[in-house]
């Protein structure tokens, strides 16, 4: 059984930073696709990043250049950092794990087993 939680939301101001940390619990981190999700209030939940237990990364368009992601095997967590943020960065943040070590799709919601509760995340203009 794997479980989640995110921690790092917060209100910050356009501009400002943020790293969010994903703790997994689990008997196999090194193997894990990590992805992180956002949801806005009223729109569908949507792809930001992910780390791939080969370190392969991927990054959704509107992120690229000011979102970065990592992992930490020795503490098991995951990390969302956040530069440059908009308004339009505003969501709920999910961290997810995708188990399978073939067959992932890291960009696609449905390839990921376990989901975190979410944190909040606001931008403030």
């Amino acid at each position: 059984q794997v479980q989640l939680e995110e921690s790092g939301g917060g209100l910050v101001q356009a501009g400002d930073s943020l790293r969010l940390s994903c703790d997994v619990s689990g008997p196999r981190f090194i193997d894990y696709t990590i992805g992180w999700f956002r949801q806005a209030p009223g729109k569908e939940r949507e792809f930001v990043a992910s780390i791939s237990w080969t370190d392969t990364k991927s990054f959704a368009d509107p992120v690229k250049g000011r979102f970065s992601v990592s992992r930490d095997s020795d503490s098991k967590r995951g990390y969302l950092q956040m530069n440059a943020l908009t308004p339009e960065d505003t969501a709920v943040y999910y961290c997810a794990v995708d188990t399978k070590v073939t067959g992932s799709h890291p960009t696609r919601a449905w390839s990921y087993s376990y989901w975190g509760p979410g944190t909040q995340v606001t931008i403030s203009s």
